[in-house]
């Protein structure tokens, strides 16, 4: 009787938020939000690209929107409650909120982590096989590997989402964070989640090291292969369409095995919510301008159409 009444004492989590102070509170709503409209705007725009024109129409660019339609739905799902937080100055959010919030930002980070694997596949593929590129990437090919992420990272987040509401959560509730994220839910459980982290870290492992394993590899040789190239001109091409690549990478695996794999303490410090401000907020900003600005396709469609 006692677990049973333990598990339902806490009915909501309160989140302590980026700051305290109500003049910073509303100085970062304002920036949060200008940042949260141009990631949208930005990776709408990349997706409306690459439906409006034929050239962009290749596997590459397929990928790429796919990678941009993710980018809108994880920060939808995290930014508008830290607008709505820093607003009201209310971080009060109930426990099933709080899964809800933390699957779909979960899934969609998951989705992201093995896209960035098959995007690296693709740009092997094209660069060290090219003969064969057709055949290996062709329309079937790029939507089994999409529904293969999608399949993948929702059975991932069952099993984590499940592992965190069969717990005892009997208070505290203050998390030190702006959004609900397993890591910092877990140190809230009165019962031991010791065997449970471990699985979790041996997950965030499979789902970061792996496909970060497989990129470098895939780079490793497709740096061999544009070494040999004898054109210099296909040489600095193929680099321009993995520099980009590689940036993203970098941007999105430093703080996620930051806070995922190195994080293994069990207070909940502000170092870790410092590091979740990058790859929350300005992670998905990046990612777009960094597609759009270093990609002369992109400015060739945004000519044409203009």
């Amino acid at each position: 009787m006692t677990e049973a009444t333990n598990f339902t004492s806490v009915k909501e989590f309160i989140l302590l938020g980026l700051t305290s102070q109500r003049k910073i509170q509303l100085l970062l709503f304002g920036v949060i939000l200008i940042i949260y409209l141009l990631t949208v705007l930005g990776n709408v725009l990349i997706i409306i690209l690459v439906q409006a024109d034929v050239t962009l129409q290749t596997p590459m660019y397929y990928f790429l929107s796919q990678l941009a339609g993710v980018d809108i739905c994880y920060v939808t799902s995290t930014m508008p409650l830290i607008l709505t937080q820093l607003l009201t100055g209310d971080g009060a959010i109930s426990l099933a909120f709080c899964m809800i919030q933390m699957y779909i930002a979960l899934a969609t980070g998951i989705v992201e982590a093995l896209l960035l694997g098959v995007m690296a596949y693709d740009r092997y593929l094209a660069i060290c096989r090219p003969l064969l590129y057709p055949v290996l990437m062709g329309k079937q090919c790029q939507l089994q590997f999409t529904l293969a992420c999608w399949i993948t990272a929702h059975l991932i987040c069952v099993i984590c989402i499940v592992c965190a509401v069969c717990q005892n959560y009997c208070g505290p509730n203050l998390i030190n964070h702006f959004i609900c994220e397993l890591p910092m839910v877990l140190r809230l459980a009165c019962s031991d989640t010791s065997i449970i982290e471990d699985f979790i870290f041996g997950i965030g492992s499979f789902v970061l090291l792996g496909p970060l394993t497989f990129i470098l590899t895939s780079y490793g040789f497709i740096l061999h292969s544009v070494l040999r190239m004898k054109s210099g001109v296909g040489r600095v091409k193929a680099f321009s369409t993995c520099v980009s690549h590689l940036l993203v990478v970098s941007l999105f695996y430093g703080p996620s095995v930051c806070v995922y794999l190195l994080s293994k303490t069990d207070s909940a410090s502000n170092r870790d919510k410092q590091i979740a401000v990058s790859y929350v907020v300005i992670t998905p900003l990046l990612n777009s301008i960094i597609y759009t600005l270093r990609n002369k396709d992109i400015h060739r469609a945004i000519a044409k159409i203009l």
